[in-house]
């Protein structure tokens, strides 16, 4: 019983450590010669293709509102946030962009005050909350205390974080009335259907096909797609009604963290007393969330 009790945090935990690793697999890919919205077109697909195995007996919402919505998940859990995200690495620094995208729970938590008085935080947690956004910054920072400002870049960072906000806006009445499996499956679908524009009026999809033969390119595809994507979305969906949305998307905090240690163990990139201090500073302000939160 204690452990079913935890279990949501648990996954949620698993699925952030996860989503830390995926910058180190895609800046391999982005190494590789694709693009950004060619890693997405591929995660996506290979995604899709696995839950029309897992669900593939329903195939439209309750209602056109309802279908309207998964519609809108799509381009803010998928197709937006994936492009704005990797496209504001051309433009701007890791650094940077991490630390924008990092303001996530908080949007997500602004966006949802102004809808759900039920995931309101409160003032105690705010401030628990700018404290783990501090020390994602610090961890983030990693030793360098001056920041390359890009308005472009910085403006699609930004973007990231709202799109991602506002699709966990839009999964909380879905959730509750929609198995994971079908809104998953849901999310791929339309995200593959509203890239489409991108490659036919912006950036032809990549035809060097001979690219995927590459075992770093179909082994960290494989890996983004059936458990970055297909799994780990699987358990976000299950977890944002047993959790709570804003509770769930605090947890994101912690991937800055999961980031560093998987680039310091695959990609030799160095851990600095900065980012340590942030570590312990991240994990405080995380258990002030909890601590304070209402009961």
């Amino acid at each position: 019983m204690q452990y079913a009790k935890h279990l949501p945090f648990l996954l949620a935990l698993l699925v952030v450590f996860i989503w830390g690793e995926t910058f180190v697999s895609s800046k391999i890919l982005l190494t590789e010669g694709l693009m950004p919205a060619d890693i997405f077109l591929y995660r996506f697909t290979i995604a899709y293709a696995g839950m029309v195995i897992i669900s593939h007996r329903r195939m439209w919402a309750k209602n056109i509102k309802h279908e309207l919505m998964m519609m809108a998940t799509g381009v803010t859990g998928g197709s937006m946030y994936f492009l704005t995200e990797n496209m504001a690495l051309k433009y701007s620094t890791a650094s940077n962009v991490a630390i924008i995208v990092g303001i996530t729970p908080l949007m997500t938590a602004l966006l949802l005050a102004l809808f759900y008085k039920d995931e309101r935080m409160n003032r105690r947690q705010i401030m628990a909350s700018m404290i783990a956004f501090l020390g994602l910054v610090l961890v983030v920072l990693n030793g360098q205390l001056i920041l390359h400002l890009n308005p472009i870049g910085d403006a699609l960072a930004f973007s990231a974080a709202v799109s991602w906000g506002l699709y966990s806006l839009l999964m909380k009445p879905l959730t509750n009335q929609y198995e994971p499996s079908f809104l998953t499956r849901k999310v791929f679908a339309y995200g593959l259907i509203t890239i489409i524009p991108w490659f036919l009026l912006v950036q032809p999809l990549n035809a060097n096909l001979s690219l995927l033969t590459h075992p770093a390119v179909w082994m960290n595809l494989l890996w983004l797609s059936l458990v970055a994507s297909l799994t780990c979305f699987l358990m976000w969906n299950w977890v944002l009604p047993r959790l709570g949305i804003v509770k769930a998307t605090n947890v994101v905090y912690l991937q800055s963290i999961f980031t560093m240690l998987v680039s310091f163990l695959i990609l030799n990139e160095r851990i600095t007393w900065m980012a340590i201090v942030g570590t312990l500073t991240l994990i405080g302000g995380m258990y002030l969330i909890n601590k304070f939160e209402k009961k």
